[in-house]
């Protein structure tokens, strides 16, 4: 009889850990209050001109076992925000962002590189005022940690990459000497769920 005892916990024991080392890819929602789309451009070659946009939804799938993930994000154009109200609605109007055609922009991240455990950057498609492009984030200081306060599992890290909007067709002032390159600074929390 402890024979059989024995088997029963070496077989549950076993699956217990083949569950463990074939880990599942975890789902995480966007954490809104953390998430922020920054981006900055040269002013007349002496300051940097800089906005954010407040509403950025999604979701991530992480899979660290297999080092890959995917995300979904989607961004309110329209939330746009430089702290000066004539400044965000020409930003808005149909020279930038033309947020009564195209009132969100999107990226979806396929390709995630690791170093070891370390996210070192998200390769996938951005989507803005209806043409998409490839883009690459590269990652800093991406780390996932159980937050006590919330009492659940979070992901998150800063992100950065340089465009040229004229790409997605936004080439208002460019012959003007308004720069085609724009410095995008993602910031994000994801909340497993």
């Amino acid at each position: 009889m402890a024979l059989k005892s024995a088997i029963a916990t070496a077989i549950a024991l076993s699956s217990l850990s083949a569950g463990i080392a074939c880990a599942e890819p975890i789902s995480y929602d966007i954490e809104p209050t953390h998430t922020f789309v920054n981006f900055e451009v040269l002013h007349s070659k002496t300051s940097t001109t800089r906005a954010r946009f407040d509403n950025v939804t999604g979701t991530i799938v992480l899979d660290r076992k297999a080092n890959t993930g995917k995300a979904d994000i989607t961004i309110d154009a329209n939330s746009v925000s430089s702290g000066i109200p004539d400044f965000d609605a020409h930003l808005k109007n149909q020279d930038f962002l033309d947020v009564a055609k195209t009132p969100t922009a999107k990226f979806i991240g396929t390709d995630f590189s690791f170093d070891g455990d370390n996210l070192k950057a998200v390769t996938g498609q951005l989507t803005l005022l209806g043409k998409t492009a490839p883009v690459t984030l590269t990652a800093s200081r991406f780390n996932c940690y159980d937050n006590p306060r919330i009492k659940a599992h979070v992901c998150g890290g800063d992100f950065e990459t340089t465009i040229q909007r004229s790409q997605w067709g936004m080439n208002w002032g460019i012959d003007k000497g308004i720069p085609d390159d724009v410095r995008l600074l993602i910031q994000i929390e994801a909340i497993q769920k």
